[in-house]
């Protein structure tokens, strides 16, 4: 029966290529000194027996495992129920998957769990690992360093000393310039009371937004009231956006750090009987895919969190294995641009 037939074994292949064991262990393994008539034949018998590499003896022979880790400093439940990280674990699958290699995600439910993946990554289970949504005080980057392993992170890191690290590498958006470009949009369509709601201080992101959003205001326009914190989430948008309008009634705009939280700011404006753009401009962050099907649709700053994905998984497959063209590798630090995307929401 199908069911019992024998694993194809290394000898199988060679004996059927023609060649030596060795031969056909340095074609499955990628080494060099083939010649490529040899190669296709080693090809040829691999397809036709059906062969797969043990991975073991394959980790032995190459010193990878051939899998990724993807940290992800957040629970499950905010990374499930937000669409920017499905975008760009989207963007680092794909990437990884065109370089045949597995993709093994691990979330950060409390504390506890830094000791468990420092275990993990330090036991020689992955060849390297993608790091974002960090907090600061995160331990995430020394359990990353004490393992030894190449490292990419997902947006710029903010822990001291780390601009002039040599050895960090990440990919981020322009995130001050996409503020920056929210709020001269606002002010461009005559609002002057511009409100901002931002995401936790703690994370880079963040605290870049805001940072564009003060330098876009106009000269001493800058007022506390005027900022909340909606926790990177439609819930704490709305209730951010409930805030703001009991601090400050004559604001008449506001720009979210989020598309989510710009979601729950337009629910909250409804609920308050405000209308958008007529009494409200409301701009947000992302352009995720519920910001056009929102009501109105909503003006957002877009960032490409696919092609970021993309880029972080490349950036470190050629820190595990080495560019395949020296001059398209890509530099320790790729930085995206951010587009202002304009609807109705804004006016």
């Amino acid at each position: 029966m199908e069911s019992n037939r024998r694993r194809p074994t290394l000898e199988a292949v060679a004996a059927r290529a023609g060649v030596s064991r060795a031969t056909v262990s340095r074609v499955v393994n990628g080494g060099a000194g083939v010649r490529p008539a040899v190669r296709e034949r080693v090809a040829r018998a691999v397809a036709e027996l059906g062969y797969v590499p043990n991975s073991a003896a394959r980790s032995l022979v190459t010193r990878r495992t051939g899998a990724v880790a993807v940290v992800i400093g957040e629970p499950e439940e905010r990374v499930f129920s937000d669409p920017f990280f499905g975008r760009q674990l989207r963007g680092i699958g794909r990437e990884l998957a065109a370089a045949d290699t597995q993709l093994l995600l691990l979330l950060v439910e409390s504390h506890a769990d830094w000791t468990r993946i420092g275990r993990y990554l330090a036991a020689g289970h992955v060849d390297g690992a993608l790091l974002f949504s960090l907090h600061h005080g995160h331990p995430l980057p020394s359990v990353a360093v004490r393992a030894g392993l190449p490292v990419v992170y997902g947006g710029r890191p903010g822990w001291a000393g780390a601009a002039d690290d040599p050895g960090v590498r990440y990919v981020d958006t322009d995130n001050r310039d996409g503020a920056r470009q929210a709020v001269r949009h606002l002010r461009e369509r005559g609002r002057r009371t511009v409100a901002v709601i931002t995401g936790p201080l703690d994370q880079t992101s963040a605290a870049d937004r805001l940072a564009g959003y003060r330098e876009a205001l106009a000269p001493g326009a800058y007022d506390p009231r005027l900022v909340a914190d909606g926790r990177f989430t439609a819930r704490g948008g709305a209730a951010a956006m409930a805030r703001l309008l009991d601090a400050a009634p004559e604001l008449d705009a506001v720009f979210a750090c989020s598309d989510l939280m710009a979601s729950g700011a337009l629910r909250t404006l409804r609920a308050r009987g405000r209308r958008v753009p007529e009494d409200v401009a409301v701009v947000g962050y992302d352009d995720l895919e519920p910001a056009a099907r929102s009501e109105p649709p909503l003006t957002t700053v877009r960032q490409d969190v696919t092609e970021m994905g993309r880029l972080m998984a490349r950036m470190l497959l050629q820190e595990v294995a080495g560019p395949a063209d020296p001059e398209s590798a890509l530099p320790a630090c790729v930085v995206t641009p951010a587009t202002l995307v304009v609807r109705a929401s804004s006016g």
